[in-house]
């Protein structure tokens, strides 16, 4: 595979985007393409076997595209079928769960952990294997927020409406005493000041798209593939709601995205 060939990045929707940025700025001579599923978002409330059949879908697409490696950038999809997948092609794949494990497990101070994400993410308990084989004696706490994913997808970032349910949410860990917070999902740093606000400066927040982004550096240096020219034409898909696709990626992209294309990936 040729080192200018693309890095491929998959999510159920707009999170994945969060990992595309911090992609852009950490590694910035990688050329993407970006796959959204945002016809069949949210993946938190699938089951595990629904997640393998998507992802196996959006890897055989992503494939076409003659992608070097592959970011499954969901924390859903990579619990349910990083593993699964990773054993079914020949390139480089990573999730996005275990760096931000490894980076909460070396920051919490107290041992304390709360992990917040979508419900498949927070019943497949992906965290609290990975934190407990890093350091065993840190305390997990998990807790589904399954509606922030449709309120960063309505684009209410600031509205009152998603600060009272982060509170509402927020109120079951603060009791806790955590001093470490993994934002587990990629839709979630999108909300990290409402987040920040209501746990206080006092709780660390872990963002896995900027984790990810420099483990994928890693794996693409160790592997001899990083490309040592300027990227050159990102691309971005979606299968369904390119427009408004576009103007949100526009508002957090360092990029301007000028095109997004429609495609169906079902079988």
């Amino acid at each position: 595979m040729p080192s200018n060939a693309p890095i491929g990045v998959f999510d159920s929707g707009i999170g994945g985007l969060t990992v595309v940025r911090e992609i852009m700025r950490q590694i910035p001579n990688e050329t993407i393409v970006y796959f959204g599923d945002t016809a069949r978002v949210p993946y938190g409330n699938k089951s595990k076997e629904t997640i393998i059949t998507y992802s196996r879908q959006i890897v055989k697409f992503l494939q076409t595209q003659e992608v070097k490696a592959i970011v499954i950038a969901c924390n859903t999809a990579s619990a349910f079928a990083l593993e699964t997948i990773a054993s079914e092609v020949s390139i480089p794949i990573i999730g996005v769960v275990k760096p931000g494990a490894r980076v909460a497990a070396e920051a919490t101070q107290n041992g304390n952990i709360g992990i917040i994400g979508t419900e498949g993410t927070i019943g497949s308990r992906i965290y609290n294997q990975y934190l407990s084989e890093m350091n065993p004696s840190v305390n997990v706490y998990g807790k589904a927020c399954p509606l922030f994913v449709p309120l960063v997808e309505e684009g209410w970032l600031r509205d009152p409406v998603t600060v009272e349910v982060a509170k509402r949410y927020m109120s079951e860990l603060q009791g806790k005493g955590i001093d470490t917070l993994v934002l587990g999902c990629t839709h979630y740093p999108l909300i990290r000041h409402v987040i920040s606000s209501i746990v206080g400066d006092e709780v660390t927040l872990v963002n896995p798209a900027y984790e990810t982004a420099r483990t994928l550096k890693e794996v693409l240096e160790s592997s001899g593939i990083e490309s040592i020219t300027p990227a050159t034409n990102h691309k971005f898909y979606v299968s369904d709601g390119a427009e408004k696709f576009k103007e949100f990626a526009n508002t957090i992209l360092p990029c301007e995205v000028a095109e997004i294309k429609g495609v169906s990936v079902g079988a």
